[in-house]
């Protein structure tokens, strides 16, 4: 994974899909604000839709696992609440303990920072961006490679800890997609679009 350092926008224009054939939600969803609640409201842009749930990732088919990859996309491109869900998704199906199950726990710490960051807490996003980069640290101290599921654990420690430093003054309302992390999430190598 490279660390691609961009300024807080909105912008995605540059930010590579992951998965260009499935369409991105109409808005995301921050709670406390007007948006309708997903899976509860019938507004809600995924609701009464099925999800069979997703395969297990490993850490030699990362590039093959849907859920995976569209977790990227969403927080890459500002869904940080549909990423956090996904990667939860992921989550509930691998052994918690696991060394991939930590490993998606922090990237759901990551997500939730993003979450905190649209709803104004600030001490919500330091403390989720720091816990995730202590579960960043703890797998990769286990796993002894410096890569794992295409992503780089010296980089996501170091996304972590500037997400958990960052001031955030510029309040985001609404609920459209915003990126408010100055990186990306790149996996190495790149999968093949599916």
């Amino acid at each position: 994974m490279r660390l691609k350092e961009k300024g807080m926008v909105s912008g995605t224009e540059n930010v590579i899909r992951l998965l260009p054939s499935t369409e991105l939600p109409g808005y995301t969803y921050v709670p406390g604000t007007d948006a309708p609640q997903p899976y509860r409201d019938p507004r809600g842009h995924s609701y009464q839709k099925k999800h069979a749930p997703p395969k297990p990732l490993t850490g030699a088919t990362w590039a093959e696992n849907r859920s995976y990859l569209l977790a990227m996309d969403y927080f890459n491109h500002g869904y940080y609440w549909e990423s956090h869900e996904e990667w939860e998704r992921l989550w509930r199906v691998s052994v918690p303990d696991s060394p991939v199950g930590r490993f998606l726990k922090g990237l759901v710490k990551l997500a939730a920072a993003g979450v905190k960051v649209r709803e104004n807490s600030i001490h919500g996003v330091r403390r989720h961006a720091a816990s995730a980069g202590e579960v960043f640290a703890d797998v990769a101290a286990e796993i002894d490679n410096p890569f794992f599921c295409g992503l780089e654990f010296t980089v996501l420690q170091f996304a972590s800890d500037r997400a958990a430093q960052l001031s955030y003054k510029e309040k985001h309302s609404g609920c459209a997609p915003i990126r408010v992390f100055p990186f990306v999430l790149t996996p190495e190598p790149m999968p093949l679009s599916m």
